[in-house]
């Protein structure tokens, strides 16, 4: 029996240290096991909030889409491409003059002159003869039947409300009685009258004299941008701004000599005149623009380059105007080759101004003083 006792005591003791164990292993595991839910469940609301947060910014990103998408498109404006795209507008203004540049020699290699010279210029003999009637292109072709390698322009002159009267022009030699004379019997078998002594009147220009007077306008157009260049510099004694009236005034003379070949203008005394006026016209709104820019400090260069636009276009367009009205109404091929000119040449001075030299003028206050 009591061996029975003693194993019974040490199997209810093995048992109870069993349960002790039990318990302590059951309470270690449990310790861990709520560790690691702790663990897992802060896991979770951290991606919790991730997501939530990705969640809140992918909202606003759809958010700024569609209210881009919705809001209204801001309209192209003038003004502000003028403001912000200057300096690749300057390209416009180069490009012309390199093409005019082109033109003008492609026209002294093909004629020998950089300008189509009428009579006054190279030459020749005018007759003017009253008449009844007569149909001008149908005269202008018969005679350059007979002198196919002249230039023959014919026009009517207004003397007088009851009398009509032609010039005939022709590029001949008026010192050679022979050639005269075959132009005169050519004048008479075209409009079938012939010229009686007393009934038509002859102007001869020589060649030497016309060469002389081409030479001489030539010479005047030269000193006045001479003089005008050195006036420009004396007022703003800075290099660049005086640099960039010169350029856009040589840039109208030349740009608008080219347009002029193009047009096939015959250009005589008349039309150097009309040269010689435009570079008072072209400088005028230079010296403007450049004044505006360059003396005054009130607002911005953009707002100072506005104030000189509108005054600037002002002038221009209102000489225009007037150029295009004597155009119209007048009868005078001296005033018409004049104002064809002068029209052509305020239209090229607008680009070379207020894009060419405005273009400049910004680029070189900007190095200057910075954009403002």
């Amino acid at each position: 029996m009591d061996e029975r006792e003693d194993i019974k005591e040490v199997i209810e003791g093995s048992t109870e240290e069993i349960k002790q164990e039990t318990e302590e292993i059951k309470e270690s595991v449990g310790d861990q096991v709520e560790a690691v839910k702790e663990e897992i469940r802060k896991e979770v609301e951290e991606v919790k909030e991730e997501i939530k947060a990705e969640i809140q910014e992918a909202k606003q990103e759809i958010k700024k889409e569609i209210k881009q998408d919705t809001k209204p498109k801001e309209k192209f404006s003038i003004k502000k491409f003028y403001d912000q795209q200057y300096k690749k507008l300057l390209i416009i203004p180069f490009l012309m003059l390199v093409f005019a540049i082109i033109v003008i020699g492609v026209q002294t290699a093909r004629t020998g002159d950089y300008i189509i010279k009428d009579v006054t210029l190279k030459g020749g003999v005018t007759l003017t003869v009253p008449i009844e009637e007569v149909n001008l292109d149908e005269l202008t072709e018969g005679i350059k039947q007979d002198f196919p390698e002249k230039d023959i322009l014919i026009r009517y002159l207004n003397l007088a409300e009851d009398q009509k009267t032609i010039a005939i022009t022709a590029d001949i030699d008026g010192t050679n009685l022979e050639e005269f004379n075959s132009f005169k019997a050519s004048v008479e078998n075209n409009i079938g009258k012939e010229l009686l002594e007393g009934g038509y009147t002859v102007e001869v220009i020589g060649s030497s004299l016309g060469s002389s007077f081409f030479k001489e306008t030539i010479r005047a157009v030269l000193i006045a941008f001479l003089f005008m260049g050195i006036v420009v510099f004396l007022y703003f004694r800075t290099f660049v701004p005086s640099m960039a009236v010169i350029l856009a005034a040589a840039s109208d003379i030349i740009v608008t000599l080219a347009i002029v070949d193009l047009m096939g203008i015959r250009i005589g005394t008349a039309g150097i005149a009309a040269f010689l006026m435009l570079i008072g016209y072209s400088v005028d709104t230079d010296i403007l623009l450049s004044t505006k820019l360059l003396k005054r400090k009130e607002g911005s260069v953009y707002d100072r380059t506005l104030g000189a636009l509108q005054t600037g276009l002002t002038m221009t367009l209102t000489t225009m105007a007037a150029a295009l009205v004597a155009l119209m109404l007048s009868q005078s091929d001296i005033i018409s080759q004049i104002m064809t000119i002068i029209l052509i040449g305020l239209a090229v001075d607008l680009i070379n101004t207020w894009i060419q030299n405005v273009g400049i003028l910004r680029l070189y206050l900007e190095k200057k003083h910075g954009k403002n």
